[in-house]
């Protein structure tokens, strides 16, 4: 059985969102137990980690280090049709993930104590995003 839909996100520039509530309510909703579900950003300039979900300043020092590695305005950047954060955006992008795929039991992810699922939004403006969730399983 296959179940799919997606999330809607509204973010406020750069930073991470837990949308693992989300992303487990569709699960509860799709009746299946045992699989296998996927999670897909839509947008290259946005992605999806799984991190620590207890320690915010863990996505504090992420955010940091993306900052030191892909600076937003670097003068070595080409593309800047939208603006000094456009191509660092991309590059985070590229860095992590477009999309995760997690084992599902008894109706739940089989995420660690301490992991959660975030979309990073890499844009320093708000923006509206999607995310679909596909599950796969019985």
């Amino acid at each position: 059985m296959v179940h799919q839909e997606s999330i809607s996100l509204s973010t406020l520039g750069r930073g991470t969102s837990n949308i693992t509530r989300q992303v487990e309510d569709i699960i509860q909703q799709s009746g299946i137990t045992t699989g296998l579900v996927n999670v897909f950003v839509h947008h290259t300039s946005a992605s999806l980690i799984l991190c620590e979900n207890a320690d915010p300043s863990v996505r504090g020092d992420l955010e940091y280090f993306m900052g030191k590695i892909s600076p937003d305005g670097d003068p070595m950047f080409e593309h800047r049709d939208e603006g000094p954060d456009d191509m660092s955006a991309h590059v985070r992008t590229v860095l992590t993930d477009s999309s995760l795929t997690i084992p599902i039991n008894n109706g739940q992810t089989l995420l660690g104590t301490w992991q959660g699922i975030y979309f990073w939004e890499h844009r320093t403006h708000p923006h509206r995003r999607r995310v679909t969730v596909t599950i796969y399983g019985e």
